[in-house]
């Protein structure tokens, strides 16, 4: 079989930058590449691992990997709406993977938003345009996952699809690197209370609705855009942390997986945002890549620091 890897970072603000960043335009051209040459490739299963911000998943339950069964992207700032092609195979796969000791949960009705949908629109025609197994990874609230448990969540997806035989597989993950937008999703105890209630119930008569909330993260992400070229918010503001994004990029490409598996997510949270947690996709998708083609490595193909986003930006890519 083939496997071919998409690692990519995602902001809102990629999509409602106030100014564009120094790199915009290698980054546009790099996501026109990849989507040509995945139209080429043509997958007949796309795997993407993403993260959600409190438009599908909420704290009063927080599962630590969740597989959808049927899924649909809401229409958040910076993502795109739109029904995904669940493979039938869904569930058979979250069946694999309980037999190899991940208990991944699974959602009948799974909801989506820009942390998969914007890198999804960004290399293909359509969110439906291939079989998708959607797979989504908490990254937004502790206890976080250990890398070790991300990188076997991987591992198992490799020998799910290599057993069922796919043949032209693709995978997507999307997030990180550096940003901390808890100015966007606060701490519930520390945030307003229709904010905090929203973000532990999700829509509710005592908090926010689906509507409300939306209307929220849009009108501060257009203001957040403006406050990183006005200088409001700085690279401090946004843990912008070049070292730290580079090191863990250089680690999927050129080391051995296992030198992640005892990061600390409270350390990474203090020295790289609490966005940078999001890279838990990247480990598992790397992981599934690089057990199915053990004598390659994914290539580093480009890191901007680009404030305007409100991130550092990265993307790194395999068998293309």
């Amino acid at each position: 079989m083939q496997c071919k890897l998409i690692c990519s970072s995602h902001s809102p603000l990629m999509r409602i930058y106030a100014r564009e960043p120094e790199h915009h335009a290698d980054i546009v051209a790099l996501f026109a590449r990849l989507k040509a040459d995945v139209a080429a490739y043509n997958p007949d299963l796309v795997i993407v691992l993403g993260c959600d911000h409190f438009n599908g998943f909420f704290l009063n339950c927080m599962p630590s990997f969740c597989l959808g069964l049927t899924c649909e992207a809401v229409a958040d700032v910076g993502g795109t709406p739109g029904p995904l092609a669940v493979t039938p195979a869904a569930l058979a796969i979250a069946k694999d993977l309980r037999e190899q000791g991940i208990d991944t949960a699974v959602s009948s009705q799974m909801k989506i938003d820009h942390g998969f949908s914007q890198t999804m629109s960004f290399v293909m025609e359509q969110l439906d345009s291939y079989p998708t197994l959607p797979i989504f990874v908490n990254s937004i609230a502790p206890p976080y996952v250990p890398f070790q448990r991300s990188r076997k969540l991987g591992e198992a997806l490799a020998h799910s699809a290599q057993a069922r035989g796919v043949e032209r597989l693709l995978v997507i993950a999307t997030g990180g690197m550096s940003h901390h937008p808890t100015r966007y999703y606060p701490d519930p105890a520390e945030a307003e209370p229709p904010v905090g209630h929203y973000q532990l119930h999700g829509p509710d008569p005592q908090g926010l609705s689906h509507a409300q909330w939306l209307e929220r993260l849009e009108v501060m992400h257009l203001e957040g855009a403006q406050m990183l070229v006005d200088g409001r918010r700085t690279r401090e503001d946004i843990h912008m942390n070049p070292e730290l994004d580079k090191r863990f990029a250089n680690i999927l490409c050129q080391g051995e997986l296992t030198e992640l598996d005892g990061w600390d997510n409270e350390q990474l949270i203090a020295e790289g945002g609490v966005g940078f947690t999001e890279l838990h996709t990247w480990v598992a998708a790397t992981a599934l890549y690089r057990t199915l083609n053990p004598q390659q490595r994914p290539v580093f193909e480009l890191y901007a620091e680009t404030l305007e986003y409100g991130i550092g930006y990265g993307a790194i890519s395999g068998g293309f």
